[in-house]
């Protein structure tokens, strides 16, 4: 291993900034482009962080006194390294699922892009991974900022950079996503960050640095490194995801299920996900989405599962299913699949943001498609986003046995995958609302969310983006 500095001071303006910290915009657009000339592509790298007058400038994580319009940030993936001139030795030296990339057949299954979410449907030329060597987003305050920034880019690119495909992205009123819940909730605290006045408190530990950034020690108290060292301390990875969400399909799952079970139709929303639609956690308001005295904000993402407490304990998910949305991307300190209360060991920062328009529920065949794209961080690809995935999201037995006072298993009180993003079949899908009176069942679900595409991208330190930039010569044959 390279002799790595320890401390955990960060250098901020080293950093990419939508690693450590949320940009609050009104759209994006993330062009997917391909290396055609490796010196002019590494020319645009440098240009990025040469503070150009004439172009966006890579964003990183230091304080500003006044906010940016646009904000840009950088994703190589294994074959833009190789495109670049990486050398081939180095480049074998990253993570191997990171060299495999989403399309790699075992990953796919993995992390669930099978079937109508398989690569091979994928949109934008992003079902060839040869296709896609650089992922740049640029985040605008306005439409207008936005068109004027990828204007300067576009020239730019040509003639080193061919674009393969753009997608954008709009926040919608209210802070919402297209299934109507309020986003933007829950975000890991990373460990040595800069605290922002957004931050919500949060129950869980912190998370280490190393999880998010290489070169700092990790959950394990290892450290991630890839070589040469240049590329690795204040660089980290992601996967960057298209994900395309049937509203219509989802409203009629919830008239569907509140006939199932006689339950209020917000209720069964709530219960699928962990919260009412407006953001209220179920544990802290199990029966009402605006409880008297309302909770403060500042507090609805600061609660946990497992409590000595009978009375705030909810191991055996009476309160918020087992299955939620929210228990299975994010368990805090239940006992799961992975260990006991490990929940904050496998965090992600998630960076996305709705595409297409508001769905209208009176216009619900409006032939619009709509969805979520973004970026989901880590340092590990493998032990974050993938096990959240394929160990948690579609897992029917991602909890533990726990024996509860009265004979209770929360094994019992679950079935099925995840109703909001899990791979679901109309002829074996359950979903458990579990309350001490019996359990209700939810049947004959459908798949809600389609993957459109997705790319694993590198996210270079401002230091690796400049090495990168100054690589000699011409890539090698295989890396175009």
């Amino acid at each position: 291993m390279p002799d790595i500095d320890l401390s955990s001071d960060i250098d901020l303006s080293d950093v990419q900034g939508f690693i450590l910290r949320g940009y609050r915009v009104e759209v994006a657009r993330h062009f997917m482009l391909k290396v055609v000339d490796a010196g002019r592509a590494r020319a645009l790298l440098a240009r990025l962080v040469s503070r150009d007058p004439d172009l966006p400038q890579l964003t990183t994580a230091a304080p500003w006194k006044v906010k940016p319009l646009v904000f840009l940030n950088v994703g190589l993936t294994a074959s833009g390294l190789l495109a670049l001139g990486l050398p081939p030795a180095d480049v074998a030296k990253f993570p191997p699922s990171f060299q495999a990339g989403p399309t790699d057949p075992k990953i796919a299954r993995r992390v669930g892009d099978v079937g109508s979410s398989a690569p091979e449907y994928w949109v934008g030329r992003l079902n060839d991974p040869a296709s896609t060597h650089l992922v740049i987003s640029i985040w605008a305050m306005s439409q207008q900022a936005l068109e004027h920034g990828s204007a300067q880019l576009r020239v730019a690119f040509d003639p080193g950079l061919s674009e393969q495909s753009a997608h954008d992205a709009q926040a919608l009123p209210r802070n919402k996503v297209h299934f109507n819940y309020t986003d933007s909730i829950a975000q890991p605290t990373i460990a040595g960050a800069p605290k922002r006045k957004h931050d919500l408190p949060d129950a869980q530990p912190e998370v280490a640095t190393g999880a998010f950034l290489m070169g700092y020690p990790n959950q394990s108290k290892g450290i991630y490194a890839v070589s040469p060292d240049e590329l690795t301390r204040n660089s980290s990875f992601a996967a960057f995801r298209i994900l395309e969400q049937d509203s219509a399909g989802f409203e009629a799952l919830l008239d569907d299920a509140a006939r199932q079970t006689n339950l209020d139709r917000e209720l069964v929303a709530a219960k699928m996900c962990g919260r009412w639609r407006n953001g209220v956690p179920l544990v802290l308001s199990p029966f009402d989405c605006s409880p008297e005295p309302p909770i403060p904000r500042h507090q609805i993402n600061n609660f946990h599962y497992v409590d000595p407490d009978p009375a705030k304990d909810d191991t055996f998910g009476n309160k918020c299913p087992i299955g939620s949305h929210i228990r299975r991307t994010n368990p805090r300190d239940a006992a799961v699949v992975g260990g006991e209360g490990v929940g904050h060991k496998h965090r992600i920062v998630r960076r996305a943001m709705p595409y297409g328009p508001a769905y209208d529920p009176d216009q619900p065949a409006d032939g619009h498609e709509r969805g979520l794209v973004g970026w989901f961080i880590n340092a590990d690809l493998l032990n974050q986003f993938e096990f959240i995935m394929n160990s948690w999201v579609n897992r029917a037995d991602f909890v533990r046995s726990v024996e509860g006072p009265d004979g209770d298993d929360p094994v019992n009180n679950i079935s099925g995958q995840d109703p909001l993003l899990g791979i679901n079949d109309t002829r074996t899908t359950t979903f458990t609302i579990s309350a001490p009176a019996g359990n209700l069942e939810i049947t004959g679900f459908k798949s809600l969310v389609t993957t459109r595409g997705g790319v694993y991208c590198y996210l270079p330190s401002v230091t690796a983006l400049r090495y990168l930039a100054s690589l000699p010569g011409s890539p090698p044959a295989d890396g175009s």
